[in-house]
């Protein structure tokens, strides 16, 4: 079956103020996880006055650590010699004049360690154990990564690889008369089903957050699957193509090996400080 894609990008617009479906998107993820935390804090009589400051840490953690993975790990070159468009929401044309963009480049491992590194910002304000915390985050994780996808395949962008021809989605905002894979609603799918399942996990061993294992979980599910997908999608940069023929990966997938490695071996019950347990 051949799908030919081409959505209004806008989902809402009143007067001048439009509200995009890749905004919405992030939005409704952000939402989501947000109750989803809450409940557990609330089931494990984590106090409200803890929970209250988590939120912040988590989105400014994930928005620096993602547009500055974008922009480091994927544009280094121009980035280093435009360092104002790294934060903010526009870009410099030829002529010196300012148009608005958006942030127009997010990367999902630079927002996941950027999330680690506010959640040790936040442990150390709210003395709440380090595992405990990244393991409710980690529950609640895997639904905000499915909106973003949706919001990329609501942009066309982050496309997958042309299929046989006999069934796809034509993605006609880039001009394309063929059908590609649709990547981004692969990743969409299987992220919802490892949300799904890690409230499963949940309910039948509560016992284990505070232990690091929901967080290998997440860790281990989600970059898996990525090193995967990847397979059936476009590179995001031109020069990724070099890098595959040298060691046969992608950006994407080099950057998920760590966090494979970190999830599997939380996932397997590793030895971590005492400090970080609870």
């Amino acid at each position: 079956m051949l799908v030919h894609w081409n959505p209004d990008q806008i989902a809402l617009q009143i007067g001048p103020i439009a509200l995009r479906w890749y905004s919405l998107f992030w939005t409704i993820g952000l939402a989501a996880a947000y109750y989803v935390v809450l409940r557990l804090y609330r089931q494990q009589k984590i106090s409200q006055e803890k929970f209250d400051p988590l939120f912040f840490y988590c989105f400014l953690g994930i928005l620096l650590g993602a547009r500055l993975g974008h922009c480091l790990l994927y544009e280094p070159q121009y980035f280093l010699q435009h360092p104002l468009e790294i934060f903010l929401p526009m870009r410099q044309d030829g002529l010196g004049h300012w148009h608005f963009t958006g942030f127009a480049g997010l990367a999902s491992h630079g927002g996941t360690a950027g999330l680690m590194a506010a959640l040790w910002l936040y442990v150390r304000k709210t003395k709440v154990p380090l595992l405990r915390v990244l393991d409710n985050i980690a529950i609640a994780t895997p639904i905000t990564a499915c909106c973003i996808r949706l919001g990329n395949l609501m942009n066309s962008e982050i496309v997958g690889k042309a299929t046989d021809g006999t069934w796809g989605f034509v993605f006609e905002r880039l001009g394309d008369t063929f059908p590609r894979h649709p990547g981004q609603l692969y990743e969409a799918i299987a992220y919802l089903i490892f949300f799904f399942i890690g409230l499963w996990l949940y309910r039948k061993y509560p016992n284990k957050v505070g232990t690091g294992y929901f967080f290998g979980f997440c860790l281990t599910t989600i970059f898996t699957f990525r090193l995967f997908v990847e397979y059936f999608k476009e590179v995001q940069e031109p020069w990724e193509l070099h890098m595959q023929d040298l060691i046969g990966l992608n950006q994407g997938q080099l950057l998920s090996l760590p966090f494979m490695a970190i999830g599997i071996y939380c996932l397997l019950g590793a030895k971590l400080p005492k400090a970080w347990k609870g």
